[in-house]
């Protein structure tokens, strides 16, 4: 078998299986892992967006038709990846969108279409892989969560929600799966320049009692605030390749202050309070 060279080792081709592929990180990526060699079977909801890729790539690359909110569909685009490259090393869980908004002005609609793309959807294509990494005794699963799953803004209460729920199962996964020799990791981006605010965002109708919130929170995002998607390839790719993979994995320079002064204020506050939660014990 070829191999491809990196600056940390010799590493052999992967296949790797991304849903969301048709733009933002997922094509981005899904782009640089085919640059150097790898294997990559690119998911989304209309094949027409995957043309470039394949034109570009050929054989190596496997378009396929996903709606990652239909669980038998995502069972069966496993399949179609194994039969086509006979494994898979890397799934990459990236599919998703933005919910902008107040948590009173979210429909029921609203809220439940997002956690099922967000969560379900994700929650899917993880139980559809792990008989596959399983029998393999090897696999790592990349779930495309969100600083905004360890610390939250607002007019985002619903993708805060989805992003917290991914960590819950994630870090949950991570313990199930570790002696079949399946790693999990955390994928933290704080905002960067796609379309994930843009096109593919959903948003609520407002309730001018926000509108004061709202231009406060907007207003606060200064242009060095969204990073460039571009610099995260060689992460992805660093991380793709390392042989003791973190759990989590902030990327960008606003994730890190972010988070950790929101544990920073958590931990303070339990400080605070231990007394109080002692004496409940009993």
């Amino acid at each position: 078998m070829e191999t491809i060279k990196n600056s940390d080792a010799t590493i052999s081709p992967k296949v790797i299986l991304i849903t969301g592929a048709s733009r933002g990180f997922g094509k981005l990526w899904a782009e640089a892992f085919l640059k150097r060699g790898d294997k990559v079977a690119a998911t989304a909801r209309e094949l027409k967006h995957l043309d470039e890729l394949v034109a570009r790539y050929g054989d190596a690359v496997l378009p396929i038709k996903l709606d990652i909110n239909n669980r038998s569909e995502s069972f069966e685009t496993v399949q179609k990846v194994i039969a086509k490259f006979g494994r898979i090393d890397v799934l990459i869980n990236n599919a998703g969108y933005g919910l902008f908004g107040t948590i009173e002005e979210t429909t029921e609609a609203q809220a439940r279409d997002q956690m099922e793309t967000n969560f379900f959807g994700l929650l899917w294509m993880t139980q559809a892989i792990l008989p596959v990494m399983r029998g393999q005794q090897a696999g790592h699963i990349l779930q495309v969560s969100s600083m905004l799953g360890l610390a939250t803004l607002p007019v985002l209460g619903l993708y805060n929600a989805s992003k917290f729920a991914v960590e819950g199962l994630s870090e949950t996964l991570a313990t199930e799966v570790a002696a079949f020799g399946i790693r999990v990791t955390l994928i933290e981006p704080n905002g960067y320049s796609t379309d994930w605010s843009g096109a593919s965002a959903i948003r609520t109708e407002e309730n001018e009692v926000y509108t004061p919130l709202r231009e406060a929170f907007y207003g606060s995002l200064t242009p060095d605030a969204w990073g460039k998607p571009e610099a995260t390839v060689n992460a992805i790719l660093k991380l793709v390749d390392s042989t003791n993979p973190p759990l989590r994995l902030l990327l960008g320079k606003v994730a890190y202050p972010l988070v950790k002064q929101s544990y920073e204020k958590r931990f303070a506050e339990f400080e605070e309070w231990k007394d109080v939660t002692e004496a409940a014990h009993g």
